[in-house]
């Protein structure tokens, strides 16, 4: 009996610091100065946040400050990151950061490293873009968790790829294939039946045949211009892309807008 109790200890061993590591390893990633969120909700978000960036080796972090000292959002979010030393890989390394600046009701956000290569500043303003009615209306946790979730989405796409090309869509590629497979039955079934042989040649008497001769004669060309209006609206309630060097010399992409 004791050789069998100390054999399953001996098995489950590994198991017990693999857990209480991977714990360990749980990074806090959610600086809620502002008290956004509840307990729970900070959390969870966390748990998601540390999950996702484990995948892509990049810290996906949230900030929310009150901003009393009234610093500009931009220049907060560096100093923030210099301070810190933010990064998955090493301090002062891959990251990513959204920061809510509630004083001026502004966010921005800001990619470094391998960040700023995979979420460059477009692809960081289509996530902005996205979240920002979210953020207007006060619904916090689902804003961040759709940060989260879209940067580890868009960061599965080599850079100088657009992630939201329609062709990237599950349920256009399902239809694509279906189409395809559709016409190559098709095809198949057709074919299935045999070649048609006859045709208008096979009882045509071209001695007795007389066929009028026609011509077509080129006259004129017209062409008609007509201005096509750009669209300037990027959504997202204003603001734009852009990024920057911070202080402490790390550069990033970047996004601001107001929410």
């Amino acid at each position: 009996m004791a050789t069998l109790i100390l054999f399953v200890i001996t098995l489950a061993s590994p198991l017990i610091p693999m857990s209480v590591a991977s714990a360990a390893d749980s990074k806090n990633l959610i600086y809620d100065e502002a008290n956004l969120l509840n307990e729970q909700e900070k959390s969870e978000l966390n748990a998601l946040a540390n999950e996702y960036g484990a995948e892509r080796q990049t810290d996906f972090v949230i900030l929310t400050t009150n901003n009393t000292q009234n610093q500009d959002v931009q220049l907060l979010t560096e100093d923030f990151y210099d301070e810190h030393a933010l990064g998955y890989d090493k301090a002062n390394g891959n990251a990513v950061i959204l920061t809510m600046d509630m004083n001026n009701r502004e966010v921005y956000l800001a990619g470094f490293y391998k960040a700023e290569d995979y979420l460059d500043n477009g692809r960081l303003q289509s996530i902005r873009s996205r979240i920002t009615s979210e953020l207007s209306s006060g619904d916090y946790k689902l804003a961040f968790e759709k940060y989260i979730k879209l940067s580890y989405k868009y960061m599965g796409y080599e850079p100088g790829v657009n992630p939201n090309n329609i062709l990237f869509n599950g349920w256009i590629q399902l239809g694509v294939s279906v189409l395809i497979g559709g016409v190559v039955v098709g095809i198949m079934t057709y074919r299935s039946g045999g070649r048609v042989t006859v045709n208008r040649a096979t009882y045509e008497d071209s001695s007795t045949s007389s066929v009028i001769d026609r011509q077509d004669r080129y006259i004129r060309t017209t062409v008609t211009k007509r201005k096509i209006e750009k669209n300037n609206n990027n959504g997202g309630g204003g603001g734009g892309g852009g990024g920057g060097t911070s202080r402490g010399g790390h550069s990033h992409s970047g996004s601001r807008g107001s929410f």
